[in-house]
């Protein structure tokens, strides 16, 4: 136990020289606990201020869009024209006296934007979701300008340097799970045939240069990645890891591995025995992108004993141990994990015995828990009918998008 304790604790140094007080995460989860103005609220500083007295090391918050006409959900927190800074530094202030970083997540939805916030939403290509049961929730998208691009690409840089002058130790670029870096980066989508389509990475590319470039080489910029989109004909393993080594050069200072898009999910649902004994979804591909790459590590989804989580840390094939969910569950799970305790990283969800409604309830029973914590409450055990009946299982896309982040 000593061991596995000492592996947890250890402290990691970053390429800009920042220093991660402990390998372990709080990944980003999808809040909705922006106002109406979609700036953060007291419930969402709240919920801040839990994790970090909680003993997080890492704090990645959720979807953070860099427009506020471009929502994935009606209440995100977005950087309108005129930003509401005392709000920023309110929340980048729930982690002072503790030993957290937190860091702004940023994001676009492009056409993951549903029709009751956006009739036109906009992509890389005008390709509409393949899948008919997410197409219906989706307006069909137009496709970008080469000037929208430049300009989305500065309103990344606009909205890291804002944060980060607010108090954000650093930024994570949301290029996972369908938004619109991972369109992209996607064939499926990404089908132009001028210059952000010759090269598919160029977008990802020109968004890492230009918030480099706004916040200086001293802040911490990170990259979330899907591993695969797991789709015929669309990103794959071989051009992730290529992708893996450009960030690389391009001088990131740390990349967390996901996968799926909302068509095809990886981390919803079944694994395979392998993967379940491991815990850890995508070990063996950070195995594969530490032999391309010596840009820091950070996997999430699946971890479960701190056994497990010292055995992947010691194996070298990554730096940092991602959690979501079970932080909604338990908010002193780090501080109890890096004491020594046997604990594990909990999903208390119930169950219906149905798999659809499973994987949905699993996601949105978590994002109740959220709530909870955010009002300063604890996690509730409720029943599986309950928590559907509370979250309004007539949209369950919208729930599948609270806690992929």
């Amino acid at each position: 136990m000593t061991a596995t304790r000492e592996l947890l604790a250890e402290p990691l140094q970053l390429r800009c020289g920042a220093v991660l007080p402990h390998r372990l995460a709080k990944s980003a989860l999808s809040e909705q606990l922006g106002d109406r103005r979609n700036a953060p609220t007291a419930e969402l500083a709240e919920l801040y201020r839990t994790w970090a007295r909680g003993g997080a090391g890492l704090l990645v918050t959720g979807n953070v869009m860099v427009d506020p006409a471009a929502l994935g959900e009606p209440r995100n927190v977005a950087l309108p024209a005129r930003p509401d800074a005392a709000a920023y530094r309110r929340w980048a202030r729930t982690v002072e006296g503790t030993d957290a970083r937190l860091w702004v997540q940023l994001n676009h939805p492009g056409r993951q934007s549903p029709r009751y916030l956006s009739r036109q939403p906009v992509a890389p290509s005008a390709v509409p979701f393949g899948d008919r049961g997410v197409r219906t929730a989706f307006a069909p998208p137009r496709a970008l300008t080469g000037n929208e691009i430049e300009a989305i690409v500065a309103r990344f840089a606009l909205a890291a340097r804002t944060f980060v002058d607010a108090g954000f130790a650093g930024v994570q670029l949301h290029g996972a799970h369908g938004y619109l870096i991972s369109q992209f980066l996607s064939p499926l989508v990404n089908r132009r045939e001028d210059e952000w389509g010759r090269d598919r990475s160029r977008f990802l590319l020109e968004v890492v240069r230009a918030v480099r470039g706004a916040v200086g080489d001293r802040v911490p910029v990170s990259v979330k990645l899907n591993s695969a989109d797991f789709q015929r004909g669309g990103f794959d393993e071989d051009e992730s890891l290529r992708v893996v080594r450009a960030l690389g050069e391009a001088g990131i200072d740390l990349l967390e591995i996901s996968g799926g898009t909302y068509e095809k999910a990886a981390m919803v649902g079944t694994v395979r025995a392998s993967t379940a004994r491991r815990e850890a979804y995508f070990l063996d591909y950070a195995s594969k992108a530490r032999q391309v790459s010596d840009v820091a590590l950070m996997v999430t989804g699946g971890f479960t004993t701190a056994s497990a989580m010292a055995e992947a840390l010691g194996s070298g094939a990554l730096d940092v141990i991602g959690l979501g969910r079970p932080y909604t569950v338990d908010p002193q799970l780090p501080g109890r994990l890096l004491a020594g305790q046997d604990v594990l990283a909990q999903r208390r969800c119930p169950r219906t015995g149905i798999r659809l409604a499973d994987s949905l309830l699993e996601i949105q029973w978590h994002t109740q828990q959220l709530h909870r914590l955010a009002a300063g409450k604890p996690a509730d055990d409720r029943s599986a009918v309950r928590a559907l009946l509370t979250a309004g299982f007539n949209d369950p896309l919208n729930a599948f998008r609270r806690v992929r982040g």
